[in-house]
């Protein structure tokens, strides 16, 4: 177990409230906040192996389906014990096996098209419960919104036809009052509202006697007095009685489904748990797309090579890349350079990588990177000075040193910053030193930053420690933040301040004071032609490399010109093809002409316009389509926005006809003339109108806009009382938009929709005249009403 101070000091958790902001669910993230890096070798290997599949499938799908995931295991436990659920936790069961299901299929169908392998992945979906029963069992009771259907039940489908009915006989009573006489002078507005759920109307408190009944409420002013008058009273109990049945019935529906949840109970907890797992892979994976970063090799050597890393919580853009390696046979290293140059960065550069790494976390590092799993990792970073307790900067860093001190082992990487700093230069630097024998004389990966002359001969004495130091720029007198491993950090004062104007006397007088062990300088000299030589070899091996490019170059360049003289063949063979499709389209044509002459001939017995219909669909479809022109045609279908009323040709009958209504996610009612028709959005086609036309809204009593009203009411399909409270509703619209004439479609069918329409429309005060269509209009399917 990695300690949570190192995990503190490292910074681990900023990353991890990163990572978490890719996960979809509450249940996903939750698994990502208690995520802290493993030490078990097969632990990390499989998480690593589950973050490179989802990268994967990131990358050649682009996403994963994941949404519609809830937590419902608190639902599933208070069905255990007995308790009823509501419908919108009922609904959020439905949407989080519908998740399971979509993702179960997602995964599937990425296994049998990919190449890639997607074991873990394809583990975890296959291990999800089946609760389809459940699912559908809820879906026919309860909507998308929470809702409670009437299809719940025949029982509940009845009680609400009931109320519906009460409703409208209530409305029905109320609306004879707005309309009466002396509703202008004795109502406040003309409308019917709900106070207390009972139906009441607005009187003015002068009148207050003349329609008796019970006070509800009252306005602001006082002036207004919202009444229910006695000839209501009785049916708005009785609409009431219904409402407490409906209510009832639902609570026993309810009660059904939660039993069923009950059952399935452990079932449920198992699959949020699956999917919650599922939603953190793919949540490193998201992550790891997002910040650039790669999936590195996992090791138990305690190497450790990470090609140009960068700072996880540095802006990728902005952050400086280094490539980083030790761990075998050099298991120290000893940076060195000025303040602010990146000697820290760099230190949490490397313990961040190894714990992310340990976590199952794409490092932002390149392809090629190695990271070792280490049992534990200590940091000694930053100035941990506590006032409270009176320790000094040094003291503050020593206490932490001894506690790592007594902990670490061979399998430990430490971590040490400005190692000795806080005291006297001498002592410090000899501590520094005796520290680094001990911890790297037990084995263990350490990495220290220091500013002390001393250490720097230090990896030029001891084997298995190399030297690094961040670069400075003279010229800029800036700090590059580049890592230049094997190299020791120069001292550029005299470089710097000749850069600044000290006189040289000056710099010559100081440089003299200065001293230089002869042995050392010529160990490091050795050292360094040693990486020249080095540096030679790669030189020889980057020309090697070059070479071998060149030849796949000409290779791929013979490929090419195969490919090229394969591309020719195969567009000739198209040629032939679409040459054929063509005699063949041309032969249609020819059928589909001679069918339209015989036609013609036939016309005295009447051609149906089903047939000329038919027969221009056979013509069109004859003709082969440009591949090009459907996508661009697709694409222009689907930019266009299309809405209720507006005019479209339908590309297949090539007519005009008006939208109706959207009755699914691509398909439209469509009224073309007399018919009725649903058809694709692919096969519509927005038509610009020649004139702009008007567009009548409708403003309800307090101030809510209504849509704009058509001048005709298509009632076919309709229920008997549904068409009835439709027409009614549409008739007030229709008045308030001030149409003289509107058309109401009721279907010919057995004539007792006509009936009824026709009767209430006689009674209705509103209407003028009313007549059947002509046959132009649709005849008898058709009621032209005049309007007053």
């Amino acid at each position: 177990m990695i300690a949570k101070k190192a995990l503190h000091t490292l910074e681990y958790p900023k990353v991890i409230d990163h990572v978490k902001s890719f996960a979809t669910s509450s249940v996903g993230k939750t698994i990502i906040e208690e995520l802290v890096p493993s030490t078990d070798f097969e632990q990390i290997q499989t998480w690593t192996e589950e973050t490179d599949e989802a990268l994967a499938i990131l990358r050649v799908r682009g996403n994963v389906p994941l949404g519609g995931l809830f937590d419902v295991r608190p639902h599933a436990r208070r069905a255990q014990i007995g308790g009823i659920l509501s419908a919108m936790e009922l609904m959020e069961i439905a949407s989080t096996i519908r998740s399971s299901k979509i993702l179960r299929k997602f995964i599937e169908d990425v296994t049998d098209a990919e190449d890639f392998s997607t074991k873990h992945m394809k583990n975890y979906t296959d291990g999800l419960p089946i609760l389809t029963e459940l699912e559908h069992e809820i879906n026919a009771c309860i909507d998308d919104n929470g809702m409670v259907l009437d299809s719940a039940s025949q029982t509940l489908r009845s009680i609400r036809q009931q109320l519906r009915t009460a409703v409208q006989r209530i409305r029905e009573k109320l609306d004879s009052y707005t309309r009466g006489q002396n509703a202008t002078k004795m109502l406040s507005d003309a409308i019917v509202t709900i106070r207390n759920d009972r139906y009441v109307i607005p009187v003015k408190a002068e009148y207050r006697s003349h329609y008796g009944g019970i006070v509800h409420d009252q306005s602001s002013s006082g002036q207004t007095l919202f009444i229910e008058p006695n000839a209501v009273v009785q049916l708005n109990n009785d609409a009431r009685a219904l409402r407490v049945k409906e209510q009832e019935e639902i609570e026993r529906i309810l009660k059904e489904l939660s039993m069923q949840v009950e059952i399935v109970a452990s079932d449920l907890f198992h699959l949020v748990k699956t999917m919650a797992t599922l939603d953190a892979i793919f949540a490193k994976a998201k992550y790891g797309t997002a910040e650039m970063c790669t999936r590195p090799t996992i090791n138990q050597e305690g190497r450790i090579r990470l090609v140009k890393a960068r700072h996880p919580l540095l802006k990728k853009e902005e952050a400086v890349a280094n490539t980083i390696e030790f761990g075998n046979p050099d298991t120290a290293v000893v940076i060195t350079g000025p303040n602010t140059g990146g000697k820290t960065v760099t230190l949490k550069t490397v313990g961040l990588c190894t714990l992310m790494a340990q976590s199952g976390i794409p490092i932002p590092a390149l392809d090629g990177s190695e990271v070792a799993v280490f049992k534990s990792v200590f940091a000694d970073i930053g100035d941990e000075q506590s006032i409270e307790q009176s320790l000094s900067t040094f003291s503050s860093h020593m206490v932490n040193i001894v506690d790592i001190l007594k902990k670490f082992d061979e399998y430990s990487l430490v971590l040490f910053d400005e190692l000795g700093a806080g005291t006297d230069p001498q002592e410090g630097a000899a501590l520094a030193i005796s520290i680094l024998d001990e911890v790297h004389g037990r084995g263990a990966r350490v990495m220290a930053t220091t500013h002390y002359p001393e250490l720097k001969a230090y990896g030029y004495n001891r084997p298995g420690v190399i030297n690094a130091s961040v670069e400075f720029d003279v010229e800029t007198l800036s700090p590059t933040y580049k890592l230049l491993m094997g190299v020791p950090g120069r001292s550029n004062a005299f470089e710097i301040s000749k850069r600044l104007g000290l006189p040289q006397h000056i710099i010559s007088h100081a440089e003299g004071f200065t001293g230089t062990d002869r042995s050392e300088v010529d160990t490091m000299i050795a050292s360094l032609e040693e990486s020249r030589k080095r540096a030679e070899q790669d030189a020889e091996d980057t020309k090697r490399v070059l070479e071998e490019s060149e030849a796949l170059k000409q290779e791929l360049a013979e490929r090419l010109a195969d490919y090229e003289a394969k591309k020719e063949q195969l567009a000739e063979k198209a040629r032939e093809k679409a040459k054929k499709i063509v005699d063949e389209a041309r032969r249609e044509s020819e059928s589909v002409i001679q069918g339209l002459r015989q036609l013609q001939k036939q016309a005295a017995a009447g051609v149906k316009e089903h047939e000329i219909i038919d027969a221009r669909k056979r013509l069109e479809g004859a003709l082969p389509e440009n591949p090009v022109l459907k996508k661009e045609k697709q694409k222009k279908q689907r930019a266009q926005n299309l809405q209720a009323g507006d005019e479209v040709k339908v590309l297949s009958f090539g007519q005009k006809g008006t939208l109706l209504e959207k009755v699914s996610k691509d398909e439209w009612a469509v009224q073309i003339g007399v018919l009725k028709m649903k058809l694709p959005e692919s096969d519509l086609e927005f038509v610009k109108p020649d004139k702009p036309q008007p567009t009548v809204s409708v403003h309800s009593v307090g101030g809510r806009s209504g849509a704009g009203v058509k001048l005709e009411l298509d009632l076919r399909g309709e229920r008997y009382e549904d068409a009835l409270l439709r027409t009614e509703k549409y008739l007030d619209d229709a008045v308030l938009a001030n149409y003289p004439r509107v058309s109401i479609i009721h279907g010919k069918g057995t004539g007792a929709l006509r009936q009824g329409i026709q009767t209430m429309l006689k009674k209705d005060r509103r209407v003028k005249s009313y007549r059947f269509g002509e046959a132009g209009e649709g005849g008898y399917g058709v009621t032209i009403v005049e309007l007053k």
